[in-house]
């Protein structure tokens, strides 16, 4: 299955039945009367959280989703059918933006949670219900009303507990294969990791948690070259990130600067990703000697004082067991210091829908200026 973590659709909501103009007349109604029905109400459109959903490759052939229309009301003053609202699955960690306005609808987080997005269109009303005193025989009705209908903007962000950060060929790939069941593409070469890759670390029989690969950052990275920063959004919702470091960069650079040169872009992206917890992890440890391995990790340390340094080697399987270990640890202890993360997100909502915006500015044709464009958005 193809990974899509964004896709833009449009919704249309069920219109409302029409009111009918009835009158009958019958043998135990000898004047007779109005008895026009009431039209059914319009199918709504509600997204649900689905568990079983990894990717938003379904919309791509899907980009208009309708509702069912409300049926007309009918004589013998019957009220027509209400249109079947239209729910529609989508993973959770969804993020829901109107594309006109930009401004986010909601999340989608949790299995079963529902996200109305368009509301079906209200009812017409049959002429008996006109009937008064002073109007016996009203040849009033009215129409229903169209349902909504809005122009999406859905966002994948995977839902992971700790998520590996990295230049390319750092090795991120490599660890997420070998402390979990995830097989990801392994090579030689940058960029070999192209979609986020999700994998279940099993620490024993009760506690397991989810760790997140994307595709490795470069310098210039915010400013779109590589890969850009577009898969980072996917680390907004990781409770933990390793920022994964080569102890023996094949270009012969210096690994606490090229922590530096990757976290000034990430800081970049989104000034949000200051406030998580962010541990250092040396890779390729089996590459150093027991000397290097002491300088090594003296250097990191003194370099990055405030932030947990490990060393582990993905090949050999030096360290692994300790840092998995670690980290289950560490993530029961923020488990139960139940910290809230709900002004966190909003800031990343804000950045992330920053850069679009931004995106949109830059892909503008020549002939229509900047000024000419006004681009509302709210993360409330």
């Amino acid at each position: 299955m193809q990974f899509v973590d964004e896709v833009t659709i449009r919704v249309q909501a069920g219109k409302g039945g029409d009111g009918c103009m009835s009158f009958h007349r019958g043998p135990n109604m000898a004047k007779g009367g109005p008895d026009g029905g009431n039209g059914g109400e319009g199918g709504d459109i509600l997204l649900c959280g689905d568990p079983s959903l990894n990717t938003l490759s379904d919309f791509r052939f899907k980009p208009l989703l309708r509702a069912a229309n409300g049926s007309a009301g009918s004589g013998q003053s019957k009220t027509g059918a209400s249109g079947r609202s239209l729910r529609v699955p989508v993973p959770c960690g969804t993020t829901v933006i109107d594309e006109d306005t930009m401004r986010v609808l909601g999340d989608i987080t949790e299995a079963d949670q529902q996200m109305l997005v368009a509301r079906g269109g209200t009812k017409g009303i049959g002429n008996a219900s006109f009937k008064s005193s002073t109007n016996r025989s009203p040849r009033q009705t009215t129409q229903g009303t169209l349902g909504e209908e809005r122009h999406l903007r859905l966002q994948l962000k995977v839902l992971a507990d700790v998520g590996l950060l990295g230049l390319p060929n750092a090795g991120k790939s490599t660890l997420i294969s070998r402390i979990s069941q995830s097989k990801p593409k392994i090579a030689d070469y940058p960029f070999t990791t192209l979609v986020p890759n999700l994998g279940v670390v099993q620490v024993d029989a009760e506690t397991s948690f989810v760790v997140a690969d994307v595709p490795g950052l470069i310098a210039g990275a915010s400013a779109g070259q590589g890969l850009g920063t577009r898969f980072l959004r996917h680390l907004s919702r990781s409770v933990s990130l390793l920022h994964l470091v080569d102890l023996v960069p094949f270009d012969g650079s210096d690994p606490c600067e090229n922590i530096r040169i990757l976290e000034r872009e990430l800081f970049e992206f989104s000034e949000a990703f200051r406030e998580k917890d962010i541990w250092i992890i040396g890779t390729k440890l089996d590459a150093l000697e027991p000397v290097q391995r002491a300088q090594r990790l003296e250097e990191l340390q003194h370099g990055f004082p405030d932030r947990r340094v490990c060393l582990i080697s993905a090949i050999s399987g030096e360290g692994l067991d300790g840092l998995v270990q670690d980290l289950a640890q560490h993530l029961r202890d923020l488990q139960q210091r139940g910290d809230s993360t709900e002004d966190l997100q909003s800031k990343f909502t804000h950045d992330i829908l920053r850069h679009e915006i931004e995106s949109q500015r830059t892909t503008l044709p020549e002939h229509l200026q900047e000024d000419e464009i006004e681009v509302v958005y709210s993360n409330e």
